[in-house]
């Protein structure tokens, strides 16, 4: 019978690099999760006819298929689709009052003329505004406003493009929303991982934050000095240029949601409505009487959900993949159990140097083929979340937000024309820099709970 599970082992392998190639042709993750799931559970369900699977103990087919194809995705709804939507819901506040944009203006003033100075302004602004904003309709409507003033400052394309992209994901690192998917993924892995909360990784997420603005600033930098800049004479998109500024006190809305959760300990979602209706109420908003207001949040949350839907529909499939990854692990364990680390500083060396494995919604990253990794990590040792959480925090989000499978990144190349080759050139060495900086920092904050 071992031989048998060595093979079911096998083929499970074969079609887990199969989804890495799927995943690197830039084909849809929905789908190809969705298949995925199908495949491994059908895999799994023929292994436990033929040897009994531990996963699938005194569970019927139906069972099975209801823990994967339904459970699966009624608990993730449950743990992490309202923040989403209300998270994107609080994006498009920020953008229809214009105080997204009144931020970005406010740092071109700042900066000047010049180039370094104002460029390494607007990635600090970006990255703040990304603590709370998620969705490829946010990052267009903030790139439609940033990138032609890099440009128009004579910033190469590819470091304009580079430097943008680098400071969304920083900002990704102290996202809730973000926090919020990842932790439903640990979930899934593991109930007791479910406690696990932003205040716990608050912290870490503002350390990882810095150190990922500060390398990509210091890339970009270093990108410029090979480069000829030609200032040009006006830093403003046709867009903006008679837009009025938001009122100074409704920039802090853009940090209360993220305050609220951290000093309050206020709900997500209480925090992003609190937020938002106070952005609205400092910007003049709710004014035209009920029914016209009402209205207006209506289209704002119907446009937040646009914004993410495809996300959505990505997660749901992704959350029916994880339920199929727990019957799939002890077939893992068999293969990789005797090979898999330890230790926590061993962990930490392997995290940091299969960094680049999260590019291309490879093994490393949990919003690619990574979900199964973790199932097989959690299946062979106790991790405490506390360490195991930021490790895959950094090897998902660093290299997937400065990837070219990015939604976002892939439609800059389009605005920017900007060719993939010079984007990667900078995008990968400083994904692998920030992966190893951090995955060092992990083991330093948390490698003594293992």
């Amino acid at each position: 019978m071992d031989a048998v599970n060595y093979v079911i082992g096998f083929a499970m392998v074969l079609s887990f690099f199969g989804l890495v190639w799927y995943c690197v042709k830039g084909y849809n993750l929905m789908v190809g999760f969705f298949i995925m799931s199908v495949l491994w559970t059908a895999i799994a369900l023929i292994g436990n006819a033929i040897s009994p699977n531990s996963m699938m103990e005194g569970q019927t087919i139906v069972s099975v298929l209801t823990n994967v194809f339904q459970t699966g995705p009624e608990n993730y709804g449950k743990s992490i689709l309202v923040n989403v939507f209300f998270g994107a819901f609080f994006g498009r506040i920020l953008i229809d009052t214009g105080i997204a944009a009144t931020l970005i203006r406010k740092v071109v003033e700042l900066g000047g003329d010049k180039p370094r100075v104002t460029m390494s302004l607007l990635c600090i602004v970006t990255a703040v505004i990304f603590t709370s904003m998620t969705g490829i309709g946010p990052v267009i409507s903030i790139a439609v406003i940033v990138l032609p003033i890099m440009l128009s400052l004579g910033i190469p394309s590819p470091i304009a493009l580079f430097s943008f992209m680098g400071s969304i994901m920083a900002g990704i690192f102290g996202n809730i929303v973000n926090f919020k998917q990842y932790q439903a993924i640990f979930a899934t892995a593991n109930e007791s991982y479910a406690s696990y909360d932003y205040n716990a990784y608050f912290t870490f997420g503002m350390i990882a934050m810095g150190v990922s603005l500060i390398i990509v600033l210091l890339v970009a930098n270093l990108a410029m000095n090979n480069k000829k800049i030609s200032r040009a004479w006006a830093a403003a998109t046709p867009e903006e240029q008679n837009s009025n500024d938001a009122p100074a006190v409704s920039w802090i809305s853009i940090i209360l949601p993220v305050i609220g959760v951290v000093v309050f300990k206020i709900p997500i979602i209480f925090g992003f409505i609190f937020a938002g209706l106070f952005a609205l109420l400092t910007c003049g908003k709710l004014k035209g009487g009920f029914a016209n207001v009402c209205r207006m949040l209506s289209k704002q949350f119907a446009d937040g959900a646009i914004d993410v839907a495809p996300m959505i529909g990505f997660l749901l499939t992704l959350s029916m993949f994880n339920n199929a990854a727990t019957y799939a692990a002890p077939y893992f364990k068999i293969l990789f159990g005797g090979v898999m680390p330890q230790t926590a500083l061993t962990l930490c060396i392997v995290f940091a140097v299969l960094t680049p494995l999260g590019f291309f919604r490879g093994p490393m990253n949990l919003v690619g083929s990574g979900a199964a990794i973790l199932a097989v990590v959690v299946s062979t040792a106790a991790w405490p979340v506390q360490f195991l959480y930021p490790l895959f925090a950094v090897t998902t989000i660093a290299p997937q937000h400065l990837d070219v499978t990015q939604s976002w990144v892939a439609w800059g190349f389009g605005y920017t024309k900007v060719s993939a080759r010079d984007f990667m050139k900078m995008s990968i060495p400083s994904g692998w820099i920030i992966g190893i900086i951090l995955c060092v920092v992990t083991f330093v904050m948390y490698g003594s709970l293992v």
